[in-house]
């Protein structure tokens, strides 16, 4: 069941990175600004974050399955409609209801994880699951890039559009869940107004706001890079073709499927965890402040690779606020988290798109820019993480 789940998952992989192969068509066909393009990216994403909390008390009230399969059409359309779109209000249309169908892909993953693996098993689990997912990425380097080199970026919405449809047949075929004791005949089934209460009562506890602080910045700073400028940056600065471009985007995508579950294995438990999470995201910080400033063609394509063999760490915050919050929580946490980090997306890609911008109109490099900016963001997360109060294990 839980391979089945994964499927949909590594469908929403490929549709958050797509942006990155596709941007020079974006750009040519519809002549769009650097902005314009960063709010193309993030539309997925604010839709994916914006929809975690409604799909967590989807999961909580009617289970994994139902709520994966009445959202996952949503992808399906979208993508039609985005192969098919006249002009960028229409594909931005699509972007938003691909982001709302992809909204549980992952989270049901977790969820399922939480609450049919043992806790010490969850990091390692966890991680195999986002390697597995992240298969997904791989399309979107080389092959996408030849697909849209030989065709065009339609094609490519058109055939993840039919991947989306399988995979929805496989969950369909494949996942049943248990019944859970709370959903037994003859019990009562919570409200939808306790549920959102349930939420909120995350908010209240004083290490939420460093935990989910941190998570805006994190993910947001591998998919910034990886989904949306590593292709322009490549091209522009150093002369890549789309498909060479591809081939790195593939690389990075590819190192980035192992070092979840490496991670994960490695996890050092709830005394040294947070520790860990601040020394890598402050090395993270480090790199991306040197892609941006020292311009160097083997840093620019050996930091992107660093950045997917570094980005399998935050499968630690995942086990951190599986470790924070009591099990009664669990679902709800992860569905708040999950919405910290695409939000996160839709902040960091909306911002490095307006960044660009202004650095081209006052005749500075865009990507120093953007590189900056996802270097401040990452220092600010960080910081936070580490001033705000702390959970007490």
């Amino acid at each position: 069941m839980l391979l089945a789940l994964i499927s949909g998952f590594a469908l929403s992989q490929a549709f958050r990175t797509i942006t990155a192969i596709i941007a020079t068509g974006l750009r040519a066909e519809f002549g769009l600004s650097a902005q314009a393009l960063g709010a193309f990216a993030g539309a997925f994403a604010f839709a994916f974050g914006g929809m975690q909390l409604f799909m967590g008390v989807g999961i909580d009230l009617y289970g994994l399955r139902r709520t994966l399969l009445v959202a996952f059409p949503l992808t399906i359309a979208g993508s039609l409609l985005s192969a098919l779109a006249p002009g960028y209000a229409m594909v931005l249309l699509g972007q938003v209801l691909i982001g709302v169908g992809c909204a549980p892909a992952f989270l049901v993953c977790t969820v399922f994880i939480a609450r049919y693996f043992p806790p010490g098993r969850f990091a390692m689990v966890s991680g195999v699951a986002m390697g597995v997912g992240g298969l997904g990425m791989l399309f979107t380097g080389t092959p996408l890039a030849w697909l849209v080199q030989h065709s065009s970026w339609r094609a490519g919405f058109g055939v993840l559009a039919g991947l989306a449809a399988l995979a929805w047949l496989l969950i369909w075929w494949q996942v049943h869940e248990p019944v859970e004791p709370q959903h037994a005949a003859g019990a009562p089934r919570e409200s939808i107004g306790s549920a959102v209460r349930g939420f909120g009562a995350l908010f209240l506890l004083p290490h939420t706001a460093g935990i989910m602080l941190l998570a805006l910045t994190t993910y947001a700073s591998f998919l910034t890079l990886r989904g949306l400028w590593l292709g322009p940056l490549l091209i522009e600065r150093h002369g890549y073709s789309l498909v060479a471009s591809g081939n790195v985007a593939m690389l990075s995508s590819l190192v980035s499927l192992f070092t979840p579950a490496w991670f994960g294995r490695m996890d050092p438990g709830p005394a040294h965890r947070r520790r860990w999470i601040m020394g890598f995201t402050a090395i993270l910080c480090g790199l991306f402040l040197a892609i941006g400033v020292l311009h160097q063609e083997w840093l620019d394509v050996g930091g992107a690779i660093a950045v997917g063999l570094l980005s399998g760490y935050m499968v630690l915050q995942y086990a951190d606020v599986r470790s924070t919050y009591p099990a009664a929580m669990t679902g709800r946490a992860m569905a708040v988290f999950t919405m910290a980090l695409f939000l996160g997306v839709a902040l960091m890609q909306w911002l490095t798109g307006l960044a660009a911008s202004l650095a081209s109109a006052h005749g500075v490099d865009p990507y120093v820019a953007v590189m900056l900016a996802i270097s401040a963001l990452l220092a600010a997360g960080v910081l936070s993480f580490r001033l705000l109060p702390a959970p007490a294990h």
